[in-house]
């Protein structure tokens, strides 16, 4: 017999006590996340983005539309490394445990840019940006899971990467794999293969964030051709045209595409240390997940150990250089 489909109205367990962030939680399936975990009663769900008012309009509605009033608006633009540290300062203010981090905000198809503190856009907001805000969210993500006791508390601390498949688009992607020498330049490549060299960061961060912190669980996800702004109309050019329009007939709704993330954070936690491994059809730290929770084995790029060391250490002396606290 199939097994039944993941919902997360039916799917999901209680929440009660845990307390999840979600960047980039305003629009898109970051929306669909937080409006899911509404509805199983978290202690407080965190909605991050950079533009203050609507990510209160958004907070505003889905409180009204779930009954849950616990959204709390964390201004955050991963753009500014001033700006994740701030929002990872007030947030640690005001909470002392964290069990669901999704790393889920993201762009693609921006005009050629640079963030605040000089990277690619893409690169910056969708890995730099992110990967500071899990340095400063370390030492709370595993002392929450520190916490588990025999006497019923059991903790189950999570953190998910909203990749892409793009991340497996070998001939997509900079000769190598990785060019971490240009991301000092807003336009090295094609929009596209900048989308992809980000999107493969995410997928080789949670493989090294996985090896390193075993007590926790790390994901990366695709979560399919997603109806949304992110191929905004930024680089307006005939490239951001043709996504728009293809997307139109291959795209699910935000709902649907926020299915596998949500699956990743609140299945059962596999047994495996090994993300080949599906025997028990349990979350397995390290892997790579595929529209509604189907592993995706590493491949290419994705697959190259070098890869994941080279980007570890990169990211490491590039946060060193913006303050950031190193790893827990």
């Amino acid at each position: 017999m199939a097994p039944t489909p993941f919902e997360p109205a039916r799917d999901i367990p209680s929440l009660t006590g845990k307390v999840a962030l979600v960047t980039g939680g305003n629009a898109g399936i970051g929306k669909a996340t937080v409006r899911a975990l509404a509805y199983h009663s978290p202690k407080a769900i965190y909605l991050c983005g950079r533009r203050h008012e609507a990510c209160e309009a958004t907070a505003a509605a889905l409180r009204q539309e779930t009954g849950y009033e616990s959204i709390v608006v964390l201004d955050m633009d991963l753009s500014s490394l001033k700006s994740v540290k701030t929002a990872a300062a007030a947030f640690l203010g005001r909470e002392s445990r964290l069990d669901l981090l999704f790393l889920n905000a993201g762009v693609a198809s921006v005009a050629p840019t640079l963030t605040k503190e000089g990277y690619e856009a893409q690169f910056g907001i969708n890995h730099v940006g992110h990967a500071l805000l899990t340095q400063l969210l370390l030492p709370v993500l595993l002392a929450t899971q520190a916490a588990s006791t025999s006497g019923g508390d059991v903790r189950d601390v999570r953190v998910v990467l909203t990749s892409s498949n793009a991340a497996f688009a070998g001939a997509a992607l900079p000769r190598g794999g990785l060019a971490l020498d240009a991301m000092r330049t807003p336009d090295p490549f094609a929009p596209f293969t900048l989308y992809a060299h980000s999107k493969l960061a995410n997928a080789l961060f949670a493989r090294r964030l996985a090896a390193d912190y075993p007590s926790l669980s790390v994901t990366a996800v695709q979560p399919g051709v997603v109806k949304s702004d992110i191929w905004g109309k930024g680089a307006g050019g005939f490239f951001s045209l043709i996504m728009r329009t293809v997307m139109r007939f291959v795209w699910v709704d935000i709902d649907e595409g926020a299915k596998t993330q949500l699956w990743c954070a609140t299945a059962k936690r596999s047994t495996s240390t090994k993300p080949g491994h599906t025997g028990d059809a349990g979350v397995v730290s390290g892997a790579f997940y595929v529209p509604v929770g189907k592993l995706q084995p590493y491949k290419g790029a994705t697959a190259k150990q070098e890869l994941v060391d080279a980007l570890w250490d990169w990211t490491t002396e590039e946060l060193a250089k913006h303050g950031g606290p190193g790893w827990a």
